[in-house]
């Protein structure tokens, strides 16, 4: 097992990290001396910084005499040091009005909420702010309805107990009765109801075997009910916003790592599977996780963290995440986006 850090040792890491989360430059020894209140001489802070980059938690660019954090530091600083802290009274307001005035409005649509929000994330952790709509699948179905849009189209309207919604087209080989499609969702209801969308995509065609239908409507929903109830794009399930927050740092100016970071950013299915991979499980004690650095399994976010958190839509559960360089303010991003998680599940729940 590792050593136990002494007081000593533990000062001097803090105020290395917080200085570089602040200013992006390498922390050094003579820095310290004049500028805390550690009452340690020169030399001596030197010689803590070398016990603490001999046990891997600073280390030292080549052109500097100066210290910086490892994702060893900086995991240290977030489970031992960091202090998290209460939202200002600005930012607080900042996230209700905006959610609040959306809510009030009634035309105003649970994807639009979604996409607000990540702005906002976006713009109070000053990082690239996340939100993953729920997935449909694990969502409790709740009724249907078939709209006939023309002779050889109608429209399947799915609603989820959680008050999402999924619309998906079909085409038909003949004109249907507005009659022959009520009685077909009325079948379908009584059949489904209660069960997840996963569910009722695996065991469609034996739920609806003894439903006789001579309009040939039920043939084509058996034929496509792993689209019908499948999940949605991930690219529709996420709403990404502050790219550039994350482009302005330095730890992004060299042109090859701004090339990975764009290639990363732009490939949503790649967010996705970051965001559901970094998310604590629903029986999990913690409300927000985080990943720094080498702890994602992709290489292209070894110098970014990604700091997550769940949020509820009924039975269905939905993401929001941050991403930034490992040099974030993580007490100040982990309190946003705990703040809007229970927010979000107020706001689509209600």
């Amino acid at each position: 097992m590792p050593r136990e850090l002494n007081e000593r040792e533990r000062e001097v890491l803090e105020l290395i990290i917080q200085n570089f989360i602040l200013t992006a430059n390498p922390v050094g020894s003579r820095f310290l001396a004049k500028h805390s209140d550690l009452g340690l001489s020169d030399a001596t802070i030197r010689n803590v910084m070398a016990d603490l980059e001999e046990e891997g938690y600073i280390t030292h660019p080549h052109t500097s005499a100066g210290r910086i954090p490892t994702d060893k530091g900086y995991r240290f600083y977030v489970n031992d040091m960091m202090r998290i802290g209460q939202l200002s009274q600005a930012e607080r307001l900042k996230i209700d009005q905006n959610i609040d005035q959306l809510i009030a409005d009634n035309t105003t649509q649970s994807d639009d909420i979604l996409r607000v929000t990540s702005k906002i994330l976006g713009q109070i952790s000053k990082q690239i702010g996340i939100v993953l709509s729920p997935k449909l699948s694990t969502g409790i179905f709740e009724k249907l309805e078939i709209v006939p849009l023309s002779s050889s189209k109608v429209m399947v309207i799915i609603s989820i107990r959680s008050g999402l919604v999924k619309t998906i087209m079909l085409e038909v080989r003949a004109e249907i009765s507005r009659q022959k499609l009520e009685e077909l969702s009325r079948a379908l209801n009584e059949r489904l109801s209660g069960l997840t969308l996963e569910q009722i995509r695996q065991t469609f065609a034996e739920r609806v075997a003894d439903y006789e239908d001579r309009s040939g409507l039920l043939r084509i929903f058996i034929e496509s009910a792993d689209k019908v109830f499948d999940e949605q794009p991930q690219t529709e399930r996420v709403h990404i916003s502050g790219k550039e927050n994350l482009l302005s740092q330095p730890e992004f100016e060299q042109p090859e790592k701004m090339r990975g970071i764009i290639e990363l950013i732009e490939n949503e299915k790649v967010i996705v599977h970051l965001l559901e991979e970094s998310v604590a499980p629903s029986d999990s004690s913690e409300s927000v996780t985080i990943r720094i650095g080498k702890e994602n399994l992709d290489s292209k976010m070894k110098e970014c963290s990604i700091v997550t958190a769940q949020y509820s839509v009924g039975d269905a559960i939905g993401a929001v995440g941050v991403i930034g360089p490992t040099r974030m303010n993580y007490a100040k991003v982990v309190r946003v986006i705990d703040y809007i998680a229970k927010r979000l599940s107020q706001a689509l729940s209600s």
